[in-house]
């Protein structure tokens, strides 16, 4: 533990507050909450912790803390935190998902919409629903039974919603704000599960059109009624009351949480919400900090809140203003939390099985492999390709798998250095000469296969420098591609020789994917150099002349080669004054006579 940490342990205040931990470049990593910030700090750097949560503890350079006045305080604090730093350890929703929801508008003439994204601007929001279409359906159906304004912006005349009597043309006509208090109360009612009270008075209004032998409108009325029993009631799960409410429950193992929440509205459960995460904290309190974020800023809440067992409801009642959060003993209400629940921890146990499996088949498919050359199993396989266009700005690039899965961590790009124009073999003899000089020098891990993208020729350079430069005796293999740039074969040995693998296997496989992803890595950097050099004008180094005034130059003259060319009176023309003009053209004489030198990049470039 570094000194200046272990004093500011020392110093924590034995009070409620949040902290931030620090990575050494000074980034927020981590944003957490605590009762007693003495007792819950301290325990990052005491004792044993998991994989997840000891890889979070290696990172901290550093930590600050704010001080609350109370448990509830530091919980709100906590979420304002964690949405303005997004700390890469932190429990966030992932997928930034959002259900649609239908908007009162609250405005002189209100309207009803569909949105995503929900303001907090007096309006009022019913949801959510289950998808779009359903959403939709629900606010067409009440465009046929309120005429609220369709327009976002009034038009100057009546349109077809006033003559479809789908509105009442507040364009045209003073419209009295009694009959908009009375329609909106209507759809709040409506979508507060007041429906069937509608569809009641339908029937009413339907029986009297049929006696006055109006069956057109009857037919209509009974359309709507019907219409009404598809969108609002067909759910699959129902509860006797019809309170808005959420139901979540969790799971928790191996450091990886799921969450799921049922959103159940008007008694009935229209959707669910599933997350799945790393945490790294206790169970009941990483619940708690993904709820708060999960309704952090949300304007539209539930009435009431189901939680699995652990939590500490008055904490997150204290948060979720209004909102009735409870723990269910028994009764229905406890049986959807326990499928909640139930639900979390088969997903978790599904993501797990992939997860084995994924990595059972890649295991097994380098091991075909090795069995395949003789070499036994590579857990670690390195491979090689080079990129340039016609020689220009070669490079090369290295990825890694090990135990038949991308590192991509350990993916290294070069930029070449001693090599001009297409040469390939003499870019592979360089650039395996860098790569394992400098393993030999920092004592990295040594692959068990060396993987070339080509023939004979790069094979034989690769295993020149290893043996006899560097005295290394690692087993290297040549990818040779077809005429659509496809894995062809494998060659191996010595002199090199075709080695039979069956097409459609998981080694067959394993070697396209190394292949396929080595050429995209390779491709990728190269680009970005070619794209480097292209941006990079012989005018970014001259002291005077900034963006505004290379726009200009490239404006008036067109190319560099014209500036060379130009005289200080063209510069003058151009809005250039004779001392700078004199300066660029001095500059742009001596940099034609550079030659193009490419400097080695930090990180992950050798």
């Amino acid at each position: 533990m570094k000194k200046d940490i272990k004093e500011k342990l020392s110093l924590l205040p034995d009070q409620p507050g949040c902290y931030l931990m620090r990575n050494e470049k000074g980034t927020i990593i981590y944003v957490g909450k605590a009762k007693r910030l003495k007792s819950r700090v301290r325990s990052y750097f005491t004792g044993s912790h998991d994989g997840k949560t000891q890889r979070l503890v290696l990172e901290i350079s550093d930590f600050e803390y704010i001080v609350t006045d109370s448990a509830i305080d530091a919980l709100i604090l906590e979420a304002n935190l964690i949405k303005r730093h997004r700390p890469y350890y932190n429990v966030l929703m992932k997928d930034d998902k959002s259900y649609p929801y239908i908007h009162l508008t609250k405005e002189e003439h209100p309207r009803l919409e569909v949105t995503r994204k929900m303001k907090k601007d007096g309006s009022r929001y019913f949801g959510p629903y289950p998808n779009a279409l359903a959403a939709q359906e629900t606010k067409k159906l009440l465009d046929r039974l309120y005429p609220l304004r369709k327009c976002k912006t009034l038009p100057k005349r009546v349109c077809l919603y006033y003559h479809l009597g789908q509105c009442l043309a507040p364009c045209e006509y003073d419209v009295d704000a009694t009959q908009y208090e009375e329609m909106t109360r209507q759809i709040i009612r409506f979508l507060n599960g007041g429906y069937k009270e509608v569809q009641n008075d339908l029937r009413k209004k339907m029986e009297v059109a049929s006696i006055e032998l109006d069956f057109e409108r009857a037919k209509e009325l009974r359309d709507l009624i019907r219409h009404i029993e598809t969108v609002m009631v067909k759910q699959s799960m129902t509860l006797k009351d019809e309170t808005d409410r959420d139901v979540i429950g969790y799971a928790a193992d191996k450091g990886m949480m799921c969450v799921q929440v049922f959103f159940l509205r008007q008694g009935k459960l229209i959707e669910r919400d599933v997350a799945i995460f790393a945490h790294y904290n206790e169970p009941e309190e990483d619940f708690l900090s993904y709820v708060t974020q999960f309704y952090f800023e949300k304007p539209a809440l539930p009435r009431e809140v189901d939680l699995a067992p652990g939590v500490d409801i008055e904490l997150l009642g204290g948060f979720l203003k209004g909102v009735e959060v409870r723990v269910p003993k028994r009764g229905s209400k406890k049986k959807l939390v326990d499928m909640a629940s139930q639900n979390a921890k088969i997903a978790l146990e599904e993501r797990f099985q992939l997860i084995d499996r994924d990595k059972g088949r890649t295991v097994e498919a380098a091991r075909e492999l090795g069995e395949a050359i003789g070499i036994g199993y590579p857990q670690r396989i390195e491979a090689f390709d080079n990129s340039n266009i016609q020689g220009a700005d070669p490079v090369s690039a290295l990825v890694v798998f090990s135990d038949g899965a991308p590192d991509k961590k350990e993916y290294r790009k070069f930029k070449i250095r001693t090599v001009q124009g297409a040469n390939d073999t003499g870019t592979m003899r360089e650039v395996i000469r860098r790569r394992y000089t400098r393993v030999l020098k920092e004592d990295l891990p040594l692959p068990e296969l060396i993987l070339v993208d080509g023939g004979r020729g790069q094979m034989s350079v690769a295993i020149d420098v290893l043996e006899n430069e560097l005295g290394l005796f690692i087993p290297v293999a040549g990818l040779v591609k077809d005429d659509k740039h496809k894995t062809a074969k494998l060659l191996f040995g010595d002199p090199p020789m075709d080695v039979l693998l069956r097409r459609g296997s998981q080694e067959f496989y394993l070697l396209q994917r190394i292949q396929e992803e080595v050429h995209r890595f390779a491709i990728t950097f190269h680009r970005q150099t070619r794209g480097k050099g292209m941006l990079h004008s012989a005018l970014d180094d001259i002291p005077g002349v900034g963006q505004k005034r290379k726009t200009m130059l490239y404006k008036h003259f067109g190319s560099v080669e014209k500036m060379k060319q130009a005289t200080v009176e063209e510069y003058r023309q151009a809005g250039i004054g004779d001392k700078l003009a004199r300066e660029i053209l001095v500059h742009l004489g001596e940099s034609s006579n550079e030659s193009e030198v490419n400097a080695e990049e930090a990180g992950k470039e050798e």
